[in-house]
């Protein structure tokens, strides 16, 4: 992938610094680095990033501001890929995250499941690309909010969409599920018959598969 041009906001100085560096290994430029929300507004409209990696919780309250901020400048800024960095699950506004703009170029991580660094570039430039990047203890938290679609869904076909939510492969899901990718497609397509979506460009298909239930 080019080089992509980020704003990055994280009020930890070591953190942000870290990612930094994290990104620049990966070839792409940090153009501002900022600690709060109100700073990230302004970076955002000074800078128009290719992508936005915030924190949720950000000063002068250390509550929701980063994640509210994401969602202010989605709205100002119609697909502007973000992707969210937290140490938990901010469910009303994580679903309102991942429902703007049909799901695309949206992510949301948990930072202490984060395994690899090659991971963390790799949802930075899936995301970018106007692809999802959901951890699936997100998808795990949010679907909990919404039990009676999941009651459609067998245990397994709710296994394969938390990993579809994490921007898995078909071939991908089958290794991490230990069955045939043939059984992959067939779990998929039988989420996506009891879910009534309809045919679509499939990579947005598969996001719907995890916003049809955020919206029930």
């Amino acid at each position: 992938m080019p080089s992509l041009r980020v704003v990055l906001a994280e009020d930890s100085v070591l953190l942000r610094e870290g990612l930094i560096a994290l990104l620049q290994r990966f070839g792409h430029e940090t153009v501002a680095a900022v600690g709060d929300a109100q700073a990230l507004t302004a970076a955002v409209a000074e800078h128009r990033p290719d992508i936005v990696v915030t924190d949720v919780r950000m000063p002068p309250g250390y509550g929701d501001e980063g994640l509210r901020a994401a969602l202010a400048l989605r709205e100002s800024y119609p697909g502007l890929p973000v992707l969210v960095l937290s140490q938990y699950v901010q469910r009303a506004y994580a679903a309102e995250l991942l429902e703007s703009g049909d799901g695309s170029g949206v992510g949301y991580l948990l930072k202490d499941r984060i395994g690899e660094v090659e991971e963390f570039a790799a949802s930075v430039e899936r995301v970018a690309a106007g692809r999802p990047a959901v951890d699936s203890e997100v998808v795990r938290q949010l679907l909990r909010r919404h039990r009676d679609p999941l009651q459609r869904l067998t245990p397994r076909e709710r296994e394969v969409l938390a990993l579809i939510a994490t921007g898995r492969s078909n071939a991908a899901i089958a290794r991490e599920l230990v069955v045939t990718e043939a059984a992959v497609g067939k779990h998929i397509g039988n989420i996506l018959a009891k879910l009534d979506l309809p045919p679509a460009e499939e990579t947005h298909r598969r996001v719907l598969a995890v916003l049809a239930f955020l919206r029930s």
